[in-house]
């Protein structure tokens, strides 16, 4: 797969370790990763937006992990956050996740399906 992000000179620069834009081209596989929730195998919900941010990106590893890939693999992330007061920690966890991936991004804030729920996140990854 030959991938390039794209950061249009003429709209505002990404900040925050994203693309504006990404291509891809000769595309072999495709995963769609549902928006993954703050939840662990024992349907535990950890209390804290760090504690749920940091179990949303393991349970996204899982996912890129079953389909043999992993977060370099990410080309689209959603994020919903059930606040705007956790954007800023947001950024920074996420930021620490992705580290020099810079998938396209998008952040909405909403109500999420469940209360306890701080977060959820859904990915697109291809190779």
């Amino acid at each position: 797969m030959k991938r390039e992000n794209l950061n249009a000179k003429s709209a505002p620069d990404p900040h925050g370790g994203y693309s504006q834009a990404v291509v891809l081209e000769q595309v072999k596989r495709l995963v769609l990763v549902s928006g993954q929730i703050p939840m662990d195998s024992d349907d535990k919900v950890p209390e804290g937006f760090e504690a749920q941010a940091r179990l949303v990106w393991r349970n996204i590893d899982a996912q890129l992990k079953a389909a043999g890939m992993d977060k370099s693999n990410l080309v689209k992330v959603t994020m919903y956050l059930a606040d705007r007061q956790y954007a800023t920690q947001n950024r920074e966890i996420r930021s620490d996740y992705l580290g020099a991936v810079a998938p396209a991004l998008t952040v909405v804030i909403c109500g999420i399906f469940d209360d306890r729920w701080l977060l959820e996140v859904e990915a697109v990854a291809a190779q």
